[in-house]
């Protein structure tokens, strides 16, 4: 089971940060270039305790689906969003924010499971985690941009 863990600085204060990381809005337009959107569930917003979202992507070829829901919230320095239903054996991201300095430390840990058995780990080693960290280092680039400019405004409504 690969665990991809990503610590990034961001010059904003926590509570700005915790919320750009649940925002659908955002998440969304960072990964627009893998035609990422919202289609059930919380489709805009943040997302908030125990709801979902269902995400339709095109990933490695493949337009897929994924549910995945808020199962632990303590705003402004913890939480986890679990898959529901999706092209996945397991995956839990567990999001951590902590004050650092002027600005917050955001930690992103995300453990999967492929499905197919020993297919799916053998993709995991040769490619998959490699792929699943980009995509974390993306969105945490996103989340980044969104809370050192004044882009965050128009998302935090």
């Amino acid at each position: 089971m690969p665990r991809i863990q990503l610590a990034t600085h961001i010059e904003a204060p926590p509570e700005r940060v915790f919320d750009l990381a649940r925002s659908i809005d955002l998440h969304a337009r960072g990964q627009a270039r893998y035609r990422e959107r919202a289609i059930a569930g919380v489709t805009s917003g943040l997302i908030g305790p125990g709801q979902t979202v269902t995400w339709e992507a095109r990933h490695l070829g493949i337009t897929q689906t994924l549910t995945s829901r808020i199962v632990a919230f303590d705003r402004p320095w913890s939480f986890r969003d679990s898959m529901v239903s999706g092209p996945f054996r397991r995956f839990d991201h567990d999001h951590f924010f902590e004050a650092e300095g002027s600005g917050t430390r955001m930690t992103d840990v995300f453990d999967f499971e492929s499905p197919l058995g020993l297919l799916g780990r053998a993709a995991e080693s040769i490619f998959l985690t490699r792929y699943m960290t980009e995509l974390v280092e993306v969105r945490a680039l996103s989340i980044k941009r969104a809370a050192e400019t004044d882009d965050w405004k128009s998302l935090l409504r």
